[in-house]
């Protein structure tokens, strides 16, 4: 998946070729170029650069002084990148692009993991992510400290609203869930979005799932229902939480908090990549 992503993004930038680079600069011209941080964070893509630049040019030599998950300011310098000044040139937006995203994801966690430190909540991410990048942003969120939640469609059944209303209600979407996994001997949890009292009443008697999801609870509610659930099950909370609030949710002892503006909305961070003349 790694290589389709980087693959299919150089067809995308390059296309018929880096004219601007190929007109005029020589076939054997060498250099080098320094990745620099212009904004303070948490640096993400490191690795992934690296892999990126060996993908198109394996003769492209990196060194590397600051790795994934450092915490950088403004003026750092990431790595050198030596070699081919046209492999450099071709590959530099998108090391640039992939860097700024994940680095701006990993970021926003580790600010938001900060605040929930000393509880013992975790901190998951969601499917609210770039299409066709899934891969680097659900990365970045681990180099950010934080939990990934299910990658897709495929790796958990989870229940939402949506799912529990064409079912024609919670018991009916549980029973045929749990029959589609015997039918398909999958080994994968069952997790149900709930919106009210009613609807997790509904979850724990009929029971079979591994996790309950708290749609748009407050932390008030929450703190009032979670001693009614049974410990067999996991509990989320999801659904308008903010680094404002974040706390509170943690403090009533939920399991896990998602939060989708982990990856749907995050500035990206600042860098450049620098040639260095005196190469």
């Amino acid at each position: 998946m790694l290589y389709d992503i980087i693959d299919n993004a150089l067809r995308e930038d390059i296309g018929s070729g880096d004219h601007s680079t190929l007109s005029c600069v020589p076939k054997n011209a060498q250099g080098s170029a320094r990745l620099i941080i212009k904004e303070d964070g948490v640096l993400a893509g490191v690795e992934l650069a690296q892999i990126i630049f060996h993908r198109f040019d394996p003769t492209l030599k990196i060194e590397v002084f600051l790795e994934d998950g450092a915490h950088v300011k403004k003026g750092d310098v990431a790595f050198v990148v030596e070699g081919s000044s046209r492999s450099i040139l071709t590959t530099e937006r998108l090391v640039l692009n992939f860097m700024q995203r994940m680095s701006g994801i990993a970021t926003q966690t580790a600010r938001i993991i900060e605040l929930i430190k000393d509880t013992n909540t975790q901190l998951l991410d969601t499917r609210k992510t770039t299409p066709g990048i899934r891969y680097m942003e659900k990365w970045a969120v681990r180099i950010g400290g934080a939990v990934n939640h299910r990658f897709g469609l495929y790796d958990m059944i989870m229940l939402k609203d949506n799912h529990v209303d064409y079912a024609g209600g919670i018991e009916p979407a549980i029973v045929q869930a749990q029959q589609y996994i015997q039918n398909h001997q999958l080994d994968i949890k069952i997790e149900v979005e709930v919106r009210n009292e009613k609807e997790l009443n509904e979850v724990i008697a009929v029971g079979g799932v591994q996790r309950i999801m708290l749609d748009n609870f407050s932390p008030e509610r929450i703190a009032a229902v979670l001693p009614t659930i049974p410990k067999e099950f996991e509990v989320e909370a999801s659904g308008g939480i903010t680094i404002d609030n974040i706390r509170a949710y943690a403090e009533t002892g939920v399991h896990f908090i998602s939060v989708g503006a982990l990856t749907h909305s995050v500035k990206s961070m600042d860098m450049s990549l620098k040639a260095s003349l005196e190469y």
